[in-house]
């Protein structure tokens, strides 16, 4: 046991401690150093290597003296093509960029940028999770560039998703060699709930506490997506004049609720425990989205946490959260 960990020990420190330790991630700016990229022959070179052997037998058994420059020749051109491998990956900086929060289901992208601060520009740099069998991603980086490249990945499930360790990789010139280093982002991506589909409509809480479902054209109560036979004069022009609908914005109409005047409360108390708590979660998701999209003002409740009616980007972006994170004993 003494023995083992001691050559583990000296193993980790001739590899610059880059052997694979549990809980371990790259901040920063990461640099390729020397001792984070390994090479060995690639299938190719192994044919190779075996094509050399053969020509240099033939050559000491009928003593060719063309043979043997070949194949020194042959060996030459493979060192060559080694060290231009290895160059062809060391040195280059590693930086992770921003994840956007997705909603489960989606994939969630993570962007690394590479950058390229020498002399010798960089060709074919393969990129991918470790766990893929075959790279998706092959960019350049010129002298003095920088090259990004977005990896995703399926979501399934709610709260923070951590990715796998990323390993670049690369072959160039001759594909002789296989050179590669791995690189552990420690960002993590935010997975929302995934909205329901077909959830019943907001719970839209009159002043008296009863439910106001009846649509009218007496309080205004926000916008929505335009339809088919809905008056010009129910347009809203300040929303619209905010986005040019030439350049993807969408039309929206004004929308009233008939009756007594309404508050929007959710409220995740108040949802049937029969539902399940994923589907309860699923359910606020798709309200909060629905409340935004018509531009109505709501009040949000999950357990102990309390946010007053408001609406917006950052509102929108705190009650998501608190669902994503909901049972996961990290504060919202």
């Amino acid at each position: 046991m003494a023995k083992a960990q001691g050559l583990r020990g000296w193993l980790r420190r001739a590899t610059g401690a880059w052997l694979p330790r549990k809980g371990r991630f790259d901040t920063g700016e990461v640099l390729l150093s020397q001792r984070r990229v390994f090479i060995l022959p690639s299938k190719a070179g192994l044919g190779f290597a075996a094509l050399a052997l053969i020509l240099l037998i033939g050559s000491v058994n009928y003593t060719l003296g063309l043979g043997f420059a070949l194949t020194f020749l042959a060996v030459s051109c493979a060192l060559v093509d080694m060290v231009a491998t290895y160059r062809n990956l060391a040195q280059l900086r590693l930086r992770q960029g921003r994840v956007a929060p997705v909603f489960a289901g989606q994939e969630a992208q993570f962007e690394l940028a590479i950058a390229n601060r020498t002399r010798l520009a960089r060709y074919a740099i393969r990129a991918d999770f470790s766990d893929v069998p075959e790279p998706r991603h092959v960019t350049d980086v010129a002298t003095g560039a920088q090259a990004s490249v977005v990896l995703a990945i399926p979501t399934t499930a709610r709260g923070w998703l951590s990715p796998p360790r990323v390993k670049l990789s690369t072959r160039f010139p001759l594909g002789l060699f296989h050179a590669w280093s791995y690189w552990r982002p420690g960002t993590r991506a935010l997975v929302y709930p995934r909205p329901e589909d077909g959830a019943p409509g907001l719970p839209l809480v009159g002043n008296s506490g009863s439910q106001v479902r009846a649509a009218g054209s007496d309080d205004f109560a926000g916008v929505r997506s335009y339809q088919a036979g809905d008056s010009p004069r129910q347009l809203a022009w300040r929303q619209i004049a905010r986005l040019d609908p030439a350049l993807g914005g969408q039309l929206v109409t004004k929308h009233f609720e008939g009756g007594e005047g309404s508050d929007l409360v959710l409220d995740f108390d108040a949802l049937p425990v029969s539902l399940g708590l994923e589907l309860r979660l699923s359910r606020m998701a798709r309200w909060v989205l629905d409340a935004e999209q018509r531009a109505m003002p709501y009040a949000f409740r999950l357990g102990a946490l309390r946010y007053e009616p408001a609406l917006g980007a950052a509102h929108q972006a705190a009650c998501l959260r608190a669902l994503a994170l909901h049972g996961s004993g990290e504060p919202a």
